[in-house]
């Protein structure tokens, strides 16, 4: 899936899982508002951290998400691609292949943006 695919679909499936899993969903949402809620870390670090982790278990559907909860925290463009580096020298090669899902999704987040 690319990022407008992702960005045009992924609230629809949302809701649709909701209605489906209702108990899931709710525990699932609990456990997400108190984990990335701010603390000891900012919701930027969370977020930046989360998508680290996206991009480490190749999860794209991850990656779209917490690259536009990690730009709406604050993350810039530069910090995103720098920790995009940490993922790469951590993992390498299959690191390394998610950065231009990483660069598209932040195009589409811009375009939107710019859209509005």
């Amino acid at each position: 899936m690319n990022a407008k695919q992702h960005y045009d679909e992924w609230p629809s499936a949302v809701a649709a899982m909701k209605d489906a899993a209702p108990d899931v969903a709710r525990a699932f949402g609990g456990m997400f508002q108190k984990l990335m809620s701010p603390g000891a870390l900012s919701v930027r670090e969370k977020e930046l951290i989360a998508l680290a982790i996206g991009m480490a278990v190749r999860c794209e559907s991850c990656i779209f998400a917490h690259l536009e909860k990690a730009v709406a925290s604050g993350a810039t463009r530069e910090q995103i691609l720098e920790m995009t580096g940490v993922v790469v020298m951590m993992q390498g090669g299959p690191g390394y292949v998610h950065v231009p899902v990483i660069v598209e999704g932040l195009a589409e987040l811009e375009r939107r943006k710019n859209a509005e």
